[in-house]
């Protein structure tokens, strides 16, 4: 796609998740790299924390000792903070610096103290993970500081972007100690929007009576508020992930941001249509043979497989619903069996040793205890989705011991390695065919369009930035896109369950043709969300960035 890239000549972006895998924005990151490298190559330089060591080192990390080499010889830093500086061992593979933070623990006390001065920014009540965010974003602000003195970039176009209130703290660093280099901050979830829905409270049909301070004590989470607020009302371009979230900042942190920055995909990302149908009779032999194992129950080929996937967040992510509408499904009598996943990472302690026993065995030795779960937990009693299984009845459920719905509940990351499925998680997915995600807090939603690229149909709802995107594409449905967007509010949970019971149904018996041509759609729905056409909103926030920091050109550094 044809555009007028802005000139740069260094941008710097930091996050927690830059070559630490935790979440979706390890996938956001790391998969517009490329495209950042391709109109900017090698002026792109990506900020991490070395949270490494030599016994566990980083699969994503290549140090290049040449890279940056005169300025790093020289570099003026913090007592106690150092730098590794490499590649990214992913498309593109951008510069990196990993900054080890541990010096800035001695400093935060003064930092704390400068930034409620200058910004109000409340870290009186900090606990948990506040003080590693706040150290670890200082340090990457003190390392951006040094380069620019080192390079004398002043007046050069020079861009520091930062992600999330973990790094709201070096955002401010930047503006205070560095105020010619143009700030950019994006919110993929408003700290405190999750934290309204995680204590069970309705967020969107109260959204315009809320006080994001108010709540923030409430909820003691006054000191992430405080700093994600400062942070984006000090950015020369602030940003979020899509249209539901905007209203939540606008109203929760007082400022609507400048631009919404779609996340793409990459072109190449889904395997070839080769590759795939090699990869699905694989996923669905291993998927159908656990199913089979745990129950005793031999599964047929034509076995539908649905699953759902994610953090563990069991209303935030829809997982409540999903098994709801499981349950719902084996009193509507299919025709043909389902199978349904639930691929969300718990506190598991090791697989299960009689299932690894049945599967290294041939022929069928009857059902397992508790036949839903593939792995043995920490905390069985506590764990919420276990006690829903339970709570449902599965797997003998209203419909009877032969019940044609069976669930299986993979409590751990797929990384190839789990002990069990040996599978990741792309690697199953080309197994699937229908992915359900009945988010009810979900920013963006990067599962679904996961399962669209490789052409899997999907389910997920309106209070997705994915699902709102969809929706004003004007192709709601899998024949029109390969996607089901069901609204969801505050008040309709029960026909959410509904909805996302009669979909999976529906699609379940589905003729082959008809699924073929769904796939299809899905297919294309992702091809219109590759980071080709979204990096254009990214351009215009440098844009935007560039034009509030030119004004402050001339200004005196602290």
């Amino acid at each position: 796609m044809k555009f007028d890239p802005v000139n740069l000549d260094m941008i710097f972006e930091t996050s927690w998740e830059v070559c630490n895998k935790i979440g979706g924005i390890y996938t956001v990151l790391s998969t517009k790299a490329q495209n950042l490298q391709n109109l900017y190559k090698d002026k792109v330089v990506f900020i991490g924390p070395d949270v490494w060591s030599e016994e566990n080192s980083s699969p994503y990390f290549t140090e290049v000792p040449s890279l940056l080499k005169p300025w790093r010889e020289k570099a003026v830093l913090p007592q106690g903070v150092a730098v590794r500086i490499g590649r990214w061992n992913i498309p593109g593979k951008p510069i990196v610096i990993l900054v080890d933070f541990k010096g800035m623990f001695a400093l935060k006390d003064y930092y704390y103290g400068e930034m409620w001065q200058r910004y109000g920014v409340d870290s009186l009540h900090a606990y948990g993970d506040y003080d590693e965010a706040c150290a670890f974003s200082l340090a990457a602000g003190a390392v951006i500081e040094s380069i620019c003195n080192y390079k004398r970039l002043r007046h050069k176009n020079v861009l520091a972007h930062f992600d999330e209130w973990t790094t709201g703290m070096g955002l401010l660093y930047i503006k205070w100690k560095v105020p010619y280099v143009g700030t950019l901050f994006t919110t993929h979830a408003t700290s405190i929007g999750r934290s309204i829905c995680g204590n069970g409270k309705p967020l969107y049909d109260y959204l315009p009576a809320y006080n994001g301070d108010q709540m923030a004590r409430e909820l003691n989470m006054e000191s992430k508020h405080s700093l994600e607020k400062a942070a984006a009302h000090a950015a020369d371009c602030f940003t979020t992930v899509s249209d539901v979230t905007a209203a939540e900042c606008e109203q929760l942190l007082e400022r609507r941001p400048d631009i919404v920055t779609p996340n793409g995909f990459p072109a190449d990302w889904a395997p070839t249509k080769l590759r795939q149908k090699r990869a699905r009779s694989a996923a669905r032999e291993a998927m159908l043979n656990i199913g089979s194992k745990l129950t005793g129950r031999t599964l047929p080929e034509d076995t539908f497989i649905i699953a759902t996937s994610g953090r563990c967040e069991f209303r935030n992510k829809g997982i409540d619903v999903f098994l709801d509408a499981a349950s719902r499904l084996s009193g509507m009598n299919p025709s043909r069996n389902l199978l349904l996943y639930i691929l969300v990472p718990a506190w598991s302690k090791a697989p299960r040793a009689d299932l690894s026993k049945a599967l290294a065995s041939e022929g069928n030795n009857g059902a397992l205890p508790e036949p839903v779960i593939t792995h043995e937990l920490n905390n069985p009693g506590e764990d919420a989705i276990l006690n829903r299984i339970r709570q449902l009845g599965f797997p003998a459920t209203q419909a009877g011991e032969n019940s044609m719905v069976q669930v299986v509940y993979v409590p751990c990351y797929l990384n190839g390695d789990d002990g069990i499925m040996n599978m990741t998680y792309y690697d199953m997915l080309a197994g699937m065919d229908l992915t359900v995600f009945p988010s009810y807090y979900e920013p963006w939603g990067y599962t679904p369009l996961e399962s669209v690229a490789f052409g899997v149909p999907t389910v997920t709802t309106s209070l997705s930035g994915f699902g709102q995107w969809v929706l004003s594409t004007g192709k709601n449905g899998f024949a029109e896109s390969g996607v089901v967007v069901i609204p969801r509010n505050d008040s309709n949970y029960h026909e959410v369950v509904e909805q996302v019971a009669s979909n999976m149904m529906a699609l379940s018996q589905a003729a082959p043709e008809v699924l073929a041509s769904d796939s299809a759609a899905a297919r294309a729905t992702a091809d219109k969300a590759e980071w080709d056409y979204f990096i254009t909103y990214y351009i215009e926030a440098f844009r935007i960035a560039l034009s509030a920091s030119d004004k402050r050109r001339d200004e005196p550094q602290a």
